[in-house]
């Protein structure tokens, strides 16, 4: 197992946990459901269908862009944004490998009675 350099987290520990702080914020999720019913979406279609002020939506994409599970391109003063596949099946491989992880550990000890 690949342990990051700067701690002793795996790399795939970090890179989860990148994912899963990214999605800490109900906007969030609702900017990756917006997307995913569509092709792109222009940064002020956003605004309207989310209802939040235009910084603020802003300041969300940039978080979901920075973790790379969305992808966005400037177009003059207008950003198309899109889901990313493959970010989006790194974090399912990882959730489902730590999800399968913890159900092994819990059918084998049961810590509370």
């Amino acid at each position: 197992m690949a342990y990051s350099k700067k701690n002793q987290f795996t790399t795939k520990d970090a890179r989860l946990s990148e994912y899963a702080g990214a999605l800490g914020h109900p906007a969030r999720i609702a900017i990756l459901k917006i997307l995913s019913q569509c092709n792109t979406c222009v940064c002020g279609d956003l605004v309207e269908k989310m209802r939040l002020a235009q910084s603020t939506v802003s300041q969300h994409l940039r978080v979901l862009r920075d973790v790379g599970l969305i992808t966005g391109e400037i177009e003059g003063p207008r950003c198309n944004y899109c889901l990313d596949p493959k970010a989006l099946i790194e974090f399912t491989t990882l959730m489902d490998q730590l999800l399968s992880e913890l159900r092994r550990q819990t059918k084998k000890d049961k810590c509370c009675p």
